[in-house]
């Protein structure tokens, strides 16, 4: 299951409570205090984590809660510190908090993490009390008090390169030709219902990864359909591999197609209308395809790749097209 955007809850550990206790040994008259101190109470870590590639672990326990420091004891000892709580997540995640709508964090890279809720303080045990005029303090300090937050989490898949265009264009043929990656393929529009990723290999030591965003429509960015959901990931997409039906089933003119995607990314977001894309006419082995792929490139001024993810057909092309923007070969 593939899982996006969840709402948690998480909270801190409490502190421990400092000690109140004196010296009691024989032959050791008047011994003094020597309560310990609290440990601290654990934190909630959330951390980026690779080979996670989804929020699906965290749909089923909306509540997380750090282990609590233990209390401080006789003979000056002093509780332990309770263990972080670590919650992973997909690099690419973005935390809010739900309750005041702010972005807490960006984890955009493997490693990147953030303190969700941090543990309280251990208190401090009557031997700090200790002074000339109170020999014997009974005064001792409560842990400090957890922290609880409400976590709202947002998935923009990362990838190297973003598929995009109208449903039904063949962006899930094209991902599953070009990598092991299975997504769901049928002849009706809206088969895929969620962003899939694969790594395309260009040579023995390069390769990429491609995301296959699902299909766009007119009114997107207003959040029609799943437009908000879809346009998201291309966010995070390097470059943009924008695929055009040549003939496409509800009789809809592939020039209009595609400036009616271009207008949708523009609007959701001005930097994604300026992002780097490399326009490619599918389905070649329909005829009429090299007319529309000649009609496009003329109408918008820039060369178009025509290919074909059932035959094969301008898949090599494509690939090393993609390769000379993402992952250039190293000069020696």
């Amino acid at each position: 299951m593939f899982v996006d955007e969840v709402v948690i809850q998480v909270e801190s550990g409490r502190g421990g409570d400092g000690c109140v206790s004196f010296r009691r040994e024989k032959y050791v008259p008047r011994g003094g205090p020597d309560g310990g101190d609290g440990g601290d109470g654990g934190s909630v870590i959330v951390r980026a984590k690779a080979g996670v590639d989804s929020l699906a672990g965290l749909v089923r326990r909306k509540s997380w809660k750090a282990a609590s420091g233990r209390p401080g004891q006789g003979s000056q000892r002093h509780g332990a510190s309770a263990d972080d709580l670590l919650i992973d997540v997909p690099p690419g995640t973005v935390l809010y908090d739900a309750e005041r709508g702010f972005a807490l964090k960006d984890l955009a890279n493997e490693g990147d993490q953030v303190v969700v809720a941090r543990g309280g303080k251990g208190g401090r045990g009557n031997l700090h009390f200790k002074s000339s005029t109170n020999r014997a303090p009974r005064q001792s300090t409560p842990g400090g008090p957890p922290e609880v937050r409400t976590l709202r989490l947002e998935l923009k898949i990362i990838a190297d390169v973003g598929l995009i265009g109208k449903p039904n264009a063949g962006k899930s043929t094209l991902l599953s030709r070009l990598s092991r990656a299975k997504p769901e393929i049928a002849p009706y529009p809206f088969t895929t219902k969620y962003p899939n990723l694969g790594r395309v290999p260009i040579d023995l030591d390069r390769s990429f990864v491609m995301a296959d965003i699902p299909g766009l429509i007119e009114g997107a960015h207003e959040g029609v359909g799943l437009g908000h959901e879809f346009l998201r990931h291309v966010e995070r997409a390097g470059i943009l591999i924008h695929l055009v039906e040549p003939q496409p089933a509800d009789g809809s003119e592939p020039l209009a197609n595609y400036l009616a995607i271009r207008d949708e990314l523009a609007a959701y977001d001005p930097h994604l209308g300026e992002r780097t894309e490399l326009p490619v006419v599918t389905k070649a082995d329909l005829s009429g395809a090299e007319q529309a792929r000649q009609r496009l490139a003329t109408a918008i001024g820039k060369p178009v790749l025509l290919i074909s993810a059932v035959t094969g057909q301008g898949l090599d092309g494509l690939v090393r097209a993609i390769a000379a923007l993402v992952n250039p070969p190293k000069a020696w």
